[in-house]
């Protein structure tokens, strides 16, 4: 494997020289367009220490190597750059990011599963730490790649769903579903109406998933008199999405989720000047 190098360190100890030589000719606004493009150009740059430039560097390794060098980066404290990132990314997940995402190390698990793409090839490797014990940001991660591929993942989600396994990241990744099924909907359905303490929850999922089958018992949901204002907006919410309309004005002036929201949407009262 090639030598670990710190490009971004690199990229910041030139930064610094070009924003002394540049001093005063931008402002700050302006310097946070312009390090981007510095960075793009990095990127390009032909440096002695590589042998090439950052991207070129990258592009001659060969899948392992890239993946390799990934794990050696995390575990020797060097950070990790955009260029060996975007590289990997460009690799169509090699079987060598799928061993990292087994491997048990929150962080190279997060890094793997945020740079196998689209790709269903890693759809198992998701479902398995879904099922597992990995911490919440692992899985987090796992299922919104899961909802960026739901229909191909859809029978396992059902299949999970109906073993009682982590249901409620089923229903988000089913929630997302394009394709048409009944079994989606009737689910999503149930949920809906036989979960009132994830009201706001399932009724987020009715409209992504954007059946408007489901309008009518939305509707007659909001009109109940027993909702609270979060469930309110959320169902006024999905309704819309769904192509409908609710016009009956309501008044939650003494709900607490309405007081507390418009306890921390004013503003201060600005004190007066006294000469």
């Amino acid at each position: 494997m090639k030598q670990l190098i710190d490009f971004d360190g690199l990229f910041d100890r030139r930064l610094e020289e070009y924003m002394r030589e540049n001093e005063g000719k931008y402002t700050e606004k302006q310097w946070e367009s312009v390090i981007p493009k510095l960075y793009r150009k990095f990127g390009e740059t032909f440096l002695k220490s590589a042998g090439n430039s950052p991207k070129g560097y990258y592009a001659e390794m060969s899948d392992d190597e890239l993946v390799s060098a990934l794990k050696a980066h995390i575990e020797e404290d060097v950070p990790v750059s955009d260029f060996l990132c975007n590289e990997l990314e460009a690799r169509n997940c090699p079987d060598g990011l799928l061993a990292l995402m087994k491997s048990g190390d929150g962080r190279l698990v997060t890094l793997a599963v945020n740079l196998a793409g689209d790709s269903e090839k890693p759809f198992g490797v998701y479902f398995d730490l879904l099922c597992g014990d990995a911490d919440g940001e692992v899985k987090d991660t796992a299922v919104e790649r899961l909802k960026n591929g739901a229909d191909a993942a859809k029978e396992r989600a059902l299949a999970l769903y109906s073993q009682g396994v982590e249901r409620e990241y089923m229903l988000e990744i089913l929630s997302r579903c394009k394709e048409r099924d009944d079994r989606v909907f009737d689910i999503l359905m149930k949920e809906f109406r036989t979960a009132p303490e994830e009201l706001p929850m399932h009724a987020s999922y009715l409209a992504s998933y954007g059946d408007e089958r489901a309008l009518p018992t939305l509707l007659e949901c909001i009109d109940r008199d027993d909702i609270n204002y979060l469930e309110y907006q959320e169902l006024k919410f999905a309704i819309e999405a769904l192509g409908g309309e609710y016009t009956r004005v309501r008044d939650f002036s003494e709900d607490p989720y309405y007081l507390e929201i418009m306890a921390q949407s004013q503003m201060p009262v600005p004190e007066e000047k006294t000469d």
